[in-house]
């Protein structure tokens, strides 16, 4: 595959910095931190062990993804009130997954909260399980507050007709890691990846690469949207599995808001 001509060179990724520590949940590590895969010694059962920047890894409590088994129902959990703009389309492959990088793409408010929308990645398969089954993959959509504080909103995706809002973007993916591309003359806008219903399931977790930090406010989508056959093996090609293993409950409580 290669890469559409109307692609030009921009910069060097940044991840979205959180608490002092490369974030993004799939961002772009430093050039310090040690390397890490999806198997093998260098795979999530070792991450903790690689880095002393990195034993949240094995040792947090409050981990990410998880298994949905159960969740209480609430209804008085606030809506997800999102409002995305289109932006210009900024996609790197980073080693890990395939990034697009938004710049003035809009946010979601949460109740009274706001944040703004930073990046958007895929796994394959998707991180999250319901009732301890995956979808075929997922976005996470990485967002950012005032104060650094980052959340999640996960959209599951499973296999059915082609995504339209997602074709400039499996249309132009990376085939190896490198710095961002931008793709001249063409936009995304996240709020055509959203689905109909925007029913959620809510956690406290963490992200799910390292350093694997904690303190992050999870929002798993209950209803998924479809890419085709074709898209999520586009996507295949160049990640055939980049989830890691779901992590014990713990302490914490799930909490569902029908849509």
């Amino acid at each position: 595959m290669k890469l559409n001509r109307r692609i030009v060179l921009c910069c060097f990724a940044a991840g979205v910095a959180a608490n002092g520590a490369w974030a993004g949940d799939a961002a772009q590590g430093n050039a310090q931190a040690p390397h890490w895969e999806y198997a093998g010694h260098h795979g999530p059962a070792h991450w903790g062990e690689m880095h002393k920047d990195f034993e949240t890894c094995g040792l947090g409590k409050h981990q990410s993804p998880i298994d949905i088994r159960t969740a209480e129902k609430k209804a008085d959990l606030p809506e997800l009130a999102f409002d995305y703009t289109a932006s210009p389309l900024k996609i790197v492959n980073n080693g890990h997954t395939v990034q697009i990088n938004i710049g003035d793409g809009g946010g979601v408010k949460i109740g009274d909260h706001a944040y703004k929308l930073a990046q958007f990645h895929f796994h394959t398969p998707s991180e999250e399980r319901i009732k301890g089954k995956p979808a075929d993959m997922v976005a996470h959509l990485v967002h950012k507050d005032e104060a650094g504080k980052l959340a999640v909103v996960a959209v599951l995706i499973k296999q059915g007709k082609e995504n339209a809002a997602l074709k400039a973007v499996f249309e132009n993916m990376p085939v190896g890691a490198g710095p961002v591309h931008a793709v001249e003359g063409l936009n995304i806008n996240v709020a055509n990846l959203l689905p109909a219903k925007r029913g959620y399931y809510h956690f406290e977790g963490s992200l799910t690469t390292p350093p694997c930090s904690e303190g992050v406010s999870w929002y798993v989508l209950s209803m998924p949207v479809e890419a085709s056959a074709a898209q999520i093996k586009t996507f295949q090609k160049l990640y055939k599995h980049n989830a890691r293993p779901v992590q014990p409950l713990n302490d914490r409580a799930v909490v569902e808001r029908a849509g």
